[in-house]
Formats: structure tokens, sequence, C-alpha cells
């Protein structure tokens, strides 16, 4: 009982110190002005650039939102392979 008490207090501690580094994090891309995001690059509905160069798929849609939430525009995204 004692090990999971201790395992509980392990896991309690790391994830109140994640929630530290993810705001320094969005405090980071707040400054930048834009989400930079990776994208696939090469799988089809997933993350690729279409013959224009703009990017289209899952992954790209996901930093879209995120960049609603954080910014109210979903265009300021960069998208990287």
């Amino acid at each position: 009982m004692k090990q999971i008490a201790q395992a509980l207090f392990a896991a309690a501690v790391a994830f109140a110190a994640t929630g530290t580094a993810d705001a320094a994090t969005l405090d980071t891309v707040k400054q930048r002005g834009v989400l930079n995001c990776g994208a696939n690059g090469q799988l089809p509905g997933f993350g690729l650039p279409d013959s224009q160069g703009n990017w289209t798929g899952l992954d790209v849609e996901y930093c879209r939102a995120i960049a609603a939430a954080i910014f109210n525009d979903a265009a300021k995204v960069k998208s990287l392979p």
C-alpha cells in the first residue's frame, strides 16, 4: 500500500510540474504570434501541401483549431514538415 501511495504522490508532483511548463510554452507561442505545427508532409489526409502550397489534412486542421483558441484566428499557423 505504501508503494501505491508513493507512486500516486510522484505522479501528482509530475503533473503539477507540467502545468508550469505548459504555461511557459503558451506564453512563448503568444509572443511569437503564430503557432508552429509539425505535419507529416507526405501522408494525404493528415498533413500535405497542395499544388498551391496550402497545407491540408487532419494534423493541419487540428493546429488551426488550436490557433483559433489561442489567437482567435485559425490562420495564425505555420505548418512545417
